[in-house]
């Protein structure tokens, strides 16, 4: 019974990444090479400009040889141009260039780079980082020798067993006069397509070396003003512990600038070295891959990288280390800082609720005073009144003198008058 697949089961709504996603595992995928064949290999560093103008460098190529322009998006791309093969790839702050051509003659190889019109190639944009001939050339007793002797140092020599045995794999790992590192493959029946696959992983061994090693130079660098970070926050520290109340406004200020400035440092510093971290990687996964074997008494590459990166690497790791622990020692002093300022803000308070509580005080019994001349001023003057009336009530024959009807309702005013004035106080403060 066979099961029919109709365009039904296709009708869902796709992620608009899907087909992006889904190709990914299929992103620049190995050539198939077969052997006699000559890569050049060219590594330039460019800024988003250049980026783009690599793109077009490409495109002018292609149009000069009447062939399909670049897609605007693509990110790879390789093409027959003729006398010779182009693959270009582009990455986040770099573009490869390789150029793969036939040999034609294996006693005297010439690079794949002579078939690429000079002019063009002169032109490319960025700043050249890693730049490379390989040759792969089918492997023979005789011109084995002779031909590590003519393209490789035998002083520096690094070689082993690849492919699980069947290529050896030559580098001196020097720049050679004409501008180039040589890598040698002597094949020995090996598939096109494993082939392939052992070319590309040598070439990005090379790569990811160089973009690791840009971190290098930043982590020398940086030694110097970690130092002159370290010393005036020890100058601090010390400055904390013998300062008085009247300095501490002062040296947090220090403190939070020399802050300011560590950060800043690490923030310029940060992506290069995680960048770093990561082309490191790749060149142990790359190293990984080809499987390497021992070739005779020669280092391997992976003897060799692991022996001449280490120190680069480490550098590099131990920068990084000194600025999170520069950072977390700033944060601590200001931590403590800060502390030292908050007690002596709460004494000050203290001290001035302490005053404060004084003054209101004062100010309490001040009132009291007050209301108790208030009581004997308002007395005073409705009692004057009251004489003042009963004056008047003698002539329509009011039988007691002024004085006595004034003495009579003196006590009683004056309990009416504090009455009143207990009153409107509890009012008040209620």
């Amino acid at each position: 019974m066979s099961i029919i697949m109709t365009n039904s089961y296709l009708q869902q709504k796709n992620h608009p990444q899907r087909v992006t996603l889904h190709n990914e595992v299929h992103a620049r995928p190995a050539e198939m090479m077969s052997a006699p064949l000559a890569i050049s290999h060219v590594v330039m560093v460019c800024d988003a400009t250049q980026l783009e103008a690599s793109r077009i460098h490409l495109a002018t190529l292609l149009r000069d040889h009447h062939l399909p322009q670049p897609d605007t998006k693509s990110t790879h791309v390789s093409m027959d141009i003729g006398s010779f093969r182009i693959r270009w790839e582009l990455h986040t702050e770099f573009v490869s260039w390789t150029f793969l051509r036939p040999i034609i003659q294996v006693e005297v190889p010439e690079p794949a780079i002579y078939g690429v019109p000079q002019d063009w190639l002169t032109q490319l944009p960025g700043l050249c980082l890693t730049a490379l001939h390989l040759w792969a050339l089918p492997q023979t007793k005789t011109a084995s020798s002779t031909l590590i002797k003519s393209m490789l140092h035998e002083n520096n020599l690094i070689g082993s067993l690849a492919a699980r045995g069947q290529a050896e794999v030559y580098t001196d790992l020097n720049i050679h006069p004409d501008g180039y590192s040589h890598f040698l493959v002597l094949t020995n029946e090996v598939p096109p397509r494993r082939l392939g696959r052992l070319i590309q992983r040598l070439i990005e061994i090379e790569t990811y070396r160089m973009a690791a090693l840009l971190g290098l130079s930043i982590a020398q660098e940086a030694v110097t003003e970690l130092d002159s970070y370290e010393f005036e926050l020890a100058k601090l520290a010390q400055s904390i512990c013998n300062a008085h109340t009247n300095d501490e406004a002062i040296l947090l200020d220090r403190l939070t600038k020399l802050a300011g400035q560590i950060e800043s440092h690490h923030a310029a510093t940060h992506s290069r070295f995680s960048a770093s971290t990561a082309y490191f990687e790749l060149v142990d996964h790359r190293i990984h891959e080809i499987a390497e074997q021992q070739l005779g008494a020669l280092q391997t590459i992976s003897e060799f990288m692991t022996r001449r990166l280490r120190s680069a690497r480490k550098n590099c790791e131990w920068i990084v280390h000194r600025q999170n622990a520069l950072s977390e020692r700033v944060s601590r002093i200001s931590s403590l800082l800060r502390t030292r300022v908050e007690i002596d803000q709460q004494q000050n308070n203290q001290a001035l609720l302490a005053s404060m509580n004084q003054r209101q005080s004062l100010q309490l019994k001040l009132q009291s005073a007050v209301e108790t001349l208030s009581v004997a001023a308002i007395t005073y003057y409705a009692v004057g009144l009251i004489a003042y009336l009963t004056k008047g009530l003698q002539l329509l024959g009011w039988p007691w003198s002024a004085e006595s009807t004034t003495a009579l309702t003196l006590p009683l005013v004056l309990i009416v008058v504090w009455w009143s004035m207990r009153k409107l106080h509890r009012k008040i403060v209620s």
